[in-house]
């Protein structure tokens, strides 16, 4: 009888278990949506850079700690809003017919570079979110530079470019010019050169066989 008391009560507690974690994790999911959801009101009024937790979690009506529950630091929260805006411009990028063209390329890509350079602080997270040391720690700006890569390489196979490199290393090669052009924007000394002006003959001596 006590066996079968100890099973009984087991499986009561699983059973319990599995009714509230669904209840846990909605609760958790809406008030994360509500932090982000503030954090985009913030940034909206003031800006990436300036937006403070403590901004957040009182226009969210939470406690610092649940903030910290969710995410480390102020990093991860803007990677998050930061990442949504990027893959939000990439639907619009694949939305438009494919660029046939160094030229189209670039002028496809300008609304990009816009959004990443709207501020400094915007370009100093890509930067440090670009990347990860392990798998479960792919955030989603990483994320956003492999779909990224995708959409060149869809763009490149069958076009009229060079044929002695891989297509995805060409398409890495564009990536690598797109955010070089970018940091040279933020730099004093190559900063009278716009962007697209800079990124154009890179992308030609990269993409175009030569001799064309």
């Amino acid at each position: 009888m006590t066996m079968v008391n100890i099973k009984f009560d087991h499986g009561q507690r699983s059973c319990q278990t599995g009714v509230m974690k669904p209840a846990v994790q909605q609760r958790t999911l809406k008030t994360r949506a509500r932090l982000l959801g503030a954090a985009e009101e913030v940034v909206q009024a003031h800006g990436f850079e300036a937006l403070r937790v403590d901004q957040v979690v009182s226009l969210a009506g939470v406690a610092k700690g649940t903030f910290f529950a969710h995410f480390t630091d102020k990093d991860a929260l803007m990677s998050q809003l930061i990442g949504a805006r990027i893959n939000a411009a990439l639907d619009r990028i694949e939305a438009q017919p494919t660029p046939v063209d160094v030229d189209e390329i670039v002028q496809t890509l300008v609304p990009l570079m816009a959004l990443m350079t709207h501020e400094r602080y915007v370009f100093d997270v890509i930067l440090r979110h670009s990347g990860a040391a392990l798998v479960e720690d792919v955030g989603p700006i990483a994320e956003t530079f492999g779909r990224f890569l995708t959409v060149i390489e869809g763009w490149l196979a069958g076009a009229p470019v060079r044929q002695d490199v891989p297509v995805a290393v060409l398409a890495e090669g564009v990536q690598a010019f797109f955010i070089q052009a970018i940091a040279l924007h933020f730099c004093a000394l190559h900063s009278d050169v716009v962007m697209d002006a800079r990124l154009t003959p890179w992308l030609r001596a990269w993409l175009v066989p030569q001799g064309t």
